[in-house]
């Protein structure tokens, strides 16, 4: 019993020794050195009914600046709800759900790239353009932040001739193709990402994207609503589908007593002018030139097409899995010596650079397809537009374009018809 006791004593010395010796060798840690543990933050949980408000209120909009235009004829009114919009869409929603950019999010889902399309984005998308069969371009009048934040810097507003404007306008056109191409592939929301004003709504943006934005609002300052009308993908559906718009904004309430006054109204460039009536061989030439256009319409959609095919391979070297593939060939093959963290990453995941090749490979056949049919697509814009300038129609007092027309309702100032309506005695143009 006692040789136990010695036993047990001595065992408890030697542990005893080695935690010592432990504790001299590694020291505990200094928790008093001031590091505090980080706190775990919880994000916000969002509120499901956020949507159907949002929703709710581009309906209300809409049913406004239709009324607004068309029942009340009221620029005032038009100029609040523009203020409105451009609070609660643009800076109180952060740009977002954005009609213009719900275009990218629409082509990913109709692409098959397994993006189930949120409900809230597809009447975002869908309903500004069912107004625009019934009321024109209502939406852009004072419902769209991205057209109200251009609509307030206007100052002294510069007018650019009908060709060049209409030269111009193929970007927007071109700019959507691109859009619904890259991403239809999947490749990525260009829309979205070069958004030049939501970095205003944020508050926070690249310096890139911000000098962008700057840039536009600068220029707007003469040249009315210049993303609107040269850039504005969501803007080129509209004007196609505002053509065939059940009401049309009219100049004047009554008919048109031709004073001229509201020439120089629109500083949008939306106003068309009363046309002569014109000599007979001019107008036959003016027919054998469109019969031409007509018949070199699909000859330019075939040359387009074939331009976007051959441009297949740098449209695709924007894709990140393209940028990847050819990344890791030049690794494999000594073409580069460094090692990025793209590559690094990759090659921890397991996967195989066969497999990666073959998801690249894919990839360029859906961009051979798609660079192809925007490429068509671009050609058919540029021949439509050469036959919209040679059509001559016959206008017998100023009107306002449908599809160019925003719905500002700023001409209605400029009408003496409008004023005499109203009851005033003085007019004031604006």
């Amino acid at each position: 019993m006692r040789m136990l006791r010695w036993v047990v004593i001595m065992v408890s010395l030697l542990l005893w020794a080695g935690a010592v010796g432990a504790v001299e060798r590694f020291p505990a840690p200094d928790f008093r050195s001031g590091h505090q543990m980080p706190k775990t933050e919880v994000s916000p949980v969002v509120w499901a009914g956020r949507q159907w408000v949002d929703v709710g209120v581009l309906v209300g909009a809409l049913a406004v600046g239709a009324w607004l235009v068309f029942g009340k004829r009221s620029r005032r009114g038009v100029l609040w709800l523009m203020v409105f919009s451009l609070v609660y869409f643009g800076f109180y929603r952060k740009g977002c759900i954005c009609p213009v950019g719900a275009i990218g999010n629409v082509a990913l889902s109709a692409g098959g790239n397994g993006y189930a399309l949120p409900w809230a984005v597809a009447l975002f998308f869908v309903l500004p353009l069912l107004f625009s069969l019934f009321y024109g371009r209502v939406f852009c009048a004072g419902v769209c932040a991205l057209g109200a934040i251009q609509d307030v810097v206007l100052l002294k507003p510069i007018h650019i001739p009908a060709w060049v404007e209409q030269m111009l306008g193929v970007f927007a056109y071109a700019y959507l193709g691109l859009a619904v191409m890259y991403a239809g592939v999947g490749s990525e929301l260009i829309i979205c990402r070069y958004d030049p004003f939501v970095g205003f709504f944020r508050l926070s943006a690249p310096a890139h994207m911000l000098f962008l934005g700057a840039v536009f609002l600068v220029i707007s300052m003469y040249v009315g609503r210049t993303y609107c009308r040269f850039v504005c993908p969501y803007g080129a559906l509209l004007r196609m589908l505002s053509v065939f718009s059940k009401r049309r904004v009219s100049i004047t309430p009554k008919d048109c007593v031709d004073c001229r006054l509201c020439e120089q109204a629109c500083p949008f460039g939306a106003i068309r002018y009363p046309t002569q009536k014109e000599k007979a061989g001019r107008k036959d030439n003016g027919k054998g030139q469109l019969v031409m256009a007509i018949v070199m319409l699909p000859v330019l959609v075939g040359v387009f097409a074939g331009m976007g095919y051959m441009s297949r391979g740098l449209l695709a070297r924007r894709d990140l899995t393209i940028q990847l593939a050819e990344r890791v060939w030049q690794e494999e093959h000594g073409v580069v010596t460094d090692v990025t963290d793209v590559s690094r990453a990759f090659r921890g995941t397991g996967q195989t650079v066969d497999q990666l090749n073959q998801q690249a490979n894919g990839i360029r056949h859906r961009f051979a397809i798609g660079a192809s049919v925007f490429g068509a697509w671009v050609g058919l814009v540029v021949g439509s537009k050469l036959i919209a300038l040679i059509i001559r129609r016959q206008r017998t007092g100023y009107t306002a374009d449908p599809a160019g027309c925003v719905a500002c309702a700023r001409c209605y100032l400029s009408c003496p018809v409008e004023h005499d309506r109203l009851g005033q005695q003085e007019l004031v143009v604006a």
